[in-house]
């Protein structure tokens, strides 16, 4: 009997967790999903109940006895996607919120990344695949907190993969960088930050100019369609060698890469 790949993904209520979940849900693994709170909990065994190979948990990644589930599971590959975001003026923004994001995307997402590479490297084998953005290349107005956790994301995940390099693992790193797609996450992550800037802010005569400059901008670039973006977090997944890093959109992307050459 083939012993069956076991796979976590964190984060996965909804957007591009669902998409791929989808794409795997049929494939030889056994798929571990898990979310934030105990509704999504519900949701998820729900839809999943006539899948043999997928098992459901609630896992929020900031709560340590939560992060303790994690240390009896025999992880192969490690796809986190878990996130927040948090909009606002740097000039402003509540220290609680920065703290939140970055203890949510950052801190605590790397916690999981430690927990699971544990027992990978006593293996020497498994995969550590990791969600960032383009907007970790490309910081955008009023979205710096957001960005500045994403682009936290992309140095930690490229030093684990130098320093593993010198363990002579089997440990594949692979980052993701998608663009801005249609999931809903960012118009959350657009309209919190109005919860207390239309209160008192150095910005209060200009929300509504920003908020009509936003939601043009993310209307315009934003893409519904997933696949472009997941195909690769799959083929990442399937394939023994990934690449490094996996981005899409392509326009996007070309818009991150010159914005990094021509942004000093």
């Amino acid at each position: 009997m083939v012993k069956l790949k076991k796979i976590l993904v964190t984060g996965a209520r909804g957007g591009i967790a669902n998409s791929l979940i989808e794409r795997l849900k049929n494939k030889e693994f056994l798929i571990y999903i898990t979310v934030h709170t105990k509704k999504e909990l519900i949701r998820v065994k729900e839809k999943y109940k006539n899948y043999k190979k997928i098992k459901c948990f609630k896992l929020d990644i900031t709560l340590e006895n939560d992060r303790k589930i994690l240390e009896n599971l025999d992880i192969d590959i490690l796809i986190n996607i878990a996130g927040i975001g948090y909009g606002g003026s740097i000039s402003e923004i509540p220290m609680d919120l920065v703290r939140e994001n970055f203890e949510t995307n950052v801190f605590s997402s790397f916690e999981i990344v430690q927990i699971v590479i544990n027992k990978m490297i006593q293996k020497n084998s498994g995969k550590i695949i990791i969600m960032s953005s383009l907007i970790g290349l490309m910081p955008l107005k009023f979205l710096g907190v957001y960005s500045a956790t994403k682009a936290s994301i992309i140095h930690l995940t490229t030093t684990l993969k130098e320093e593993l390099k010198l363990l002579n693992t089997n440990i594949k790193v692979v980052l993701i960088e998608p663009g801005m797609y249609h999931t809903g996450f960012n118009q959350v992550m657009l309209e919190n930050k109005y919860d207390w800037m239309s209160q008192k802010s150095y910005f209060k005569d200009e929300l509504d100019l920003i908020r009509k400059k936003e939601n043009f901008f993310f209307n315009l670039f934003e893409k519904e369609n997933l696949n472009s973006i997941v195909s690769k977090i799959e083929k990442a997944v399937v394939i023994d060698n990934p690449k490094f890093i996996y981005r899409a959109p392509l326009l996007q992307v070309i818009g991150a890469k010159l914005y990094q050459l021509f942004k000093m």
